[in-house]
């Protein structure tokens, strides 16, 4: 048996119709979009000065995230620094009835900031500061461009730490838009149950404060969770208040292979259906393995592997490693292997984070078409195994990793841009693969959210009922549509002018 070591770390009109979850290539969307309205331009430039640009560059760094839709970039770009800043914008676009769509810092993978009908991206990266933190009630203020790892830094002296985690180093107010959640999701739950209460600027110009720091309420509709996940849809998020949580006492990060994904996916299910508290505990196949190795220059044995992290006390911590190590055991886990210390833990989970572009290094040229999605922890083998099956016979390079512990995994399908065929048959794999998910009870996303790339499966997941209700609440609150349109769900809505 392996020595247990403990480590303490205390625009405009043109309308366009949403790509299909089969398109067979990236829709060229937005072209032809021509200049912002020059009485818009006049009233930003002296309103922002500096800060609202139209140059070309500019334009295109704000037009692209991770996703690989192809689209011309918005027509404008203003930097906000404040709500009154955002509030203005909004007041303008209102007025020229022109789209806006938030920008954090352009990690989202399914189109989620791209102006497929042109105008301004409003981008938040300067409103970065942390408000208030109150440690007694165990909760924190912040603008919506602060990082995750820059709230962290600005925790780690008070004992307390945010732990949604969704790998890139995305701005909280784009977490809380998309309701990411992330490795630690398992223990700590998602963006969903983190967020407290808002600060939002509507369509119409008006700020509404939603939620208080009170920990639960019954005072009428929960708007708070209606902005959660709304994507930009609705209005521009501006102040976020957020649960935080103490430091753990003790921290040990373990590394276990296995002969297959079988044996890895029954070892996670076993661990959560024992209740084990266990903190995170990542899938990550051989692929992905090799990959991460190449990228990170690691040694790690290129076999499907569980990468797992046990919060609590120190006694705690080692009765959950007792239990998992007798679990893995069962399902022939090689032995495991331990990070010791706070430095050779972040080397682990920075590689397991970097997998996407261990994947883009190791196959130069092509591009990824990435997905999610989340089944009951009681379907998750079935779900996972066949959709392996299927990219394996499918001659694509891919790569799969996944927070397994509440049934999410991620694959991602290695493309030549160029290829229609392979791009129709990776997004073949990925219907495949949704459907399987829905079928067993499961969603469509468990973390990337809709954007451009899952409107046909929210409706196979929902149906046309509850999504035309989502039209109603957008049309309610943006009856213009000028808010990020065309995400989750297409609209008959679009920008007026010409």
């Amino acid at each position: 048996m392996n020595t247990i070591i403990t480590t303490t770390t205390t625009t405009t009109t043109t309308t366009t119709t949403a790509p299909s979850a089969l398109s067979a290539s990236p829709p060229a969307m937005g072209s032809g979009l021509g200049d912002l309205p020059q009485g818009l331009q006049d009233d930003l430039k002296n309103a922002f000065g500096e800060r609202f640009s139209v140059a070309m560059a500019v334009r295109q760094h704000h037009g692209r995230d991770e996703s690989s839709f192809a689209v011309q970039p918005p027509q404008g770009v203003v930097y906000a620094n404040s709500t009154a800043d955002v509030v203005r914008v909004l007041e303008l676009a209102s007025r020229y009835q022109t789209p806006v769509i938030a920008f954090g810092v352009g990690s989202s993978l399914e189109g989620h900031l791209l102006a497929i009908q042109g105008g301004i991206s409003l981008d938040l990266s300067n409103m970065k500061e942390v408000l208030s933190i109150n440690t007694e009630d165990l909760t924190v203020t912040v603008q919506p461009g602060i990082t995750r790892k820059a709230l962290n830094e600005a925790l780690r002296h008070t004992g307390f730490f945010f732990p949604i985690d969704p790998g890139a180093d995305a701005s909280i107010g784009g977490m809380t838009a998309t309701r990411a959640s992330g490795t630690n999701a398992v223990r700590y739950g998602t963006m969903r149950e983190n967020v407290l209460a808002l600060e939002v600027v509507t369509a119409n110009a008006k700020t509404v404060r939603t939620g208080t720091r009170a920990k639960k309420s019954s005072a009428g509709y929960d708007l708070t969770r209606l902005f959660v996940g709304s994507e930009g849809t609705l209005g521009i998020i501006t102040e976020i208040t957020l649960k935080v949580h103490p430091q753990p006492e003790s921290i040990m990060a373990a590394v276990c292979s296995f002969e297959s994904i079988a044996q890895a996916v029954n070892t996670t299910i076993e661990i959560i259906q024992m209740g084990i508290p266990i903190a995170r505990v990542e899938l990550i196949d051989a692929n992905s393995v090799t990959m991460v190795n190449r990228h990170a220059h690691l040694t790690l044995k290129e076999a499907p592997l569980l990468l797992m992290e046990f919060h609590g006390s120190s006694t705690s911590v080692q009765e959950q490693i007792s239990a998992v190590q007798a679990i893995s055991r069962e399902h022939h886990a090689s032995d495991f292997e331990w990070a010791h210390t706070p430095e050779e833990r972040s080397k682990l989970w920075t590689a397991r984070h970097h997998a996407y572009f261990a994947a883009l290094q190791a196959y130069p040229g092509r591009r990824v078409i990435s997905t999610d999605t989340c089944v009951p922890i009681s379907r998750l083998a079935d779900c996972l195994l066949e959709s392996v099956e299927e990219a394996n016979a499918s001659g694509i390079p891919y790569f799969l990793v996944g927070h397994v512990g509440d049934g999410n995994f991620h694959f991602g399908y290695l493309i030549d841009p160029e290829s229609v065929h392979e791009r129709a048959r990776a997004e073949a794999l990925n219907h495949q693969l949704v459907m399987r998910a829905l079928s067993m009870d499961g969603t469509c996303s468990g973390e990337h959210g809709i954007g451009l790339h899952k409107m046909d499966f929210l409706v196979s997941e929902i149906g046309e009922d509850a999504v035309d209700m989502m039209r109603q609440i957008k049309r309610a609150l943006d009856p213009l549509g000028i808010m990020n349109p065309g995400k989750i769900f297409s609209s008959t809505l679009s920008p007026l002018h010409s």
